[in-house]
């Protein structure tokens, strides 16, 4: 039988590798993009239709908008600077930066920012907020933000994965070794090196920032 990276597509094969996949110990990671075992899937078989999706919380088009906080405002402006940047737009790009800095400077210290909490936001993530963003832009045709979906539903994912590994190995998931993000699409690798193209996006190493001053919790 044949298991899936639902990240970056890595196959694991049970006859070419000898090992059944549920033999794998739990802490087994993808050998490409590092993800957990928990984000392999068995292969589907060709012609088998996808599972229908849980129905997606509905999304509100009455004009009651949702006040953001300040530090979604912050990220949000960032990675539109970012997505100005890759357009070559210079004025605008720094137009949202000076406004993320803005908002990153009024947002008030976390309260509740232990990782049970960032534990739940992922699972709201990747349960609620993807498949409702997949059937919207379904429903309107929007492919453009149908890849920004995928692209970000597995960027989730894989911080998903490296926070429940850093709970189980603690500091020692992270001695003697790099962390890389991806500047194009947000992918984060661990390892001494960047992967030669990014897993979700296929930029090269190059494309790659080494994470600077970093500190366990």
């Amino acid at each position: 039988m044949r298991y899936v990276c639902s990240v970056c597509g890595y196959v694991y094969d049970e006859g070419k590798e000898k090992r059944a996949f549920s033999d794998l110990p739990d802490s087994w990671v993808c050998p490409l993009c590092g993800a957990s075992k928990s984000l392999f899937a068995p292969e589907k078989k060709e012609g088998e239709e996808k599972k229908a999706a849980p129905a997606a919380a509905p999304v509100r088009m009455d004009g009651d908008l949702e006040k953001l906080p300040a530090g979604v405002l912050a990220a949000l402006c960032s990675n539109l600077a970012r997505g100005c940047e890759k357009q070559y737009k210079e004025e605008e790009a720094g137009l949202f930066r000076e406004l993320a800095d803005y908002f990153a400077s009024i947002t008030p210290e976390e309260e509740k920012g232990d990782l049970k909490v960032l534990d739940e936001l992922f699972q709201a993530d990747l349960e609620q907020g993807y498949p409702a963003v997949e059937e919207t832009a379904g429903k309107a045709g929007d492919r453009g933000t149908q890849r920004v979906r995928v692209w970000g539903e597995k960027v989730t994912a894989i911080l998903h994965s490296l926070m429940q590994r850093c709970q189980r190995e603690g500091e020692a998931f992270l001695e003697h070794t790099e962390i890389w993000v991806c500047s194009v699409c947000g992918f984060v690798y661990v390892g001494d090196e960047p992967p030669a193209i990014c897993p979700v996006c296929k930029v090269p190493a190059w494309k790659f920032d080494r994470i600077e001053g970093r500190r366990m919790a």
